[in-house]
């Protein structure tokens, strides 16, 4: 067995952690809000047990972790880096083996272009983050998309949002006016 190296970046969001690995832990992502929806993940459930994690994520190699106001990272980064570690050496469970991973677009050519913008060119620069961008619906020349892992709460998930993913799909999408969050 190969040895698991584990090191953090910060996230555009102060209370969001990305602990990256050097083995592909999910393809596509999983975001785990709260307690209660990690309960299929056994690497989640088990991120919960701290009482100071209040969100976790999963990416490709990156499991992004959100600590709550009171947690300081000085005080929980090294505690986490080494659950992650012996999580991944003992394979435990990212997702329910049910989980599909192939990637589907659905609706009409307008929203297979938007989601095809957003899989190719937007996601990956979220990831870089620690997050995840998920589309939710078109209408009336308004994109909706749902912000996930250290987007969700980021101060500047707006700029990014705005100067970012809008311009892009203007751009790309002569029929987008405007993209807008759905709150989680």
């Amino acid at each position: 067995m190969a040895t698991i190296n584990v090191y953090t970046e910060s996230t555009p969001n102060p209370a969001t952690m990305k602990f990256l690995v050097n083995k592909l832990l999910i393809n596509g992502s999983l975001d785990y809000p709260d307690r209660e929806k990690a309960q299929e993940s056994a690497f989640a459930r088990e991120l919960f047990k701290f009482n100071f994690v209040n969100g976790v994520f999963f990416a490709s190699n990156f499991v992004t972790i959100t600590k709550t106001e009171d947690a300081e990272w000085s005080d929980i980064e090294a505690l986490l880096k080494e659950f992650v570690k012996g999580a991944v050496e003992s394979e435990l469970a990212v997702k329910p083996e049910e989980h599909s991973e192939e990637v589907v677009f659905e609706g009409n050519d307008v929203e297979v272009k938007i989601q095809q913008v957003l899989h190719d060119y937007v996601r990956p620069a979220v990831e870089q983050d620690g997050g995840a961008i998920a589309y939710k619906s078109f209408d009336n020349g308004i994109v909706t998309v749902e912000l996930r892992g250290s987007c969700s709460g980021c101060p500047s998930s707006t700029i990014t949002l705005k100067a970012g993913i809008e311009g892009l799909l203007k751009r790309m999408v002569p029929e987008v006016d405007e993209v807008v969050a759905n709150a989680m």
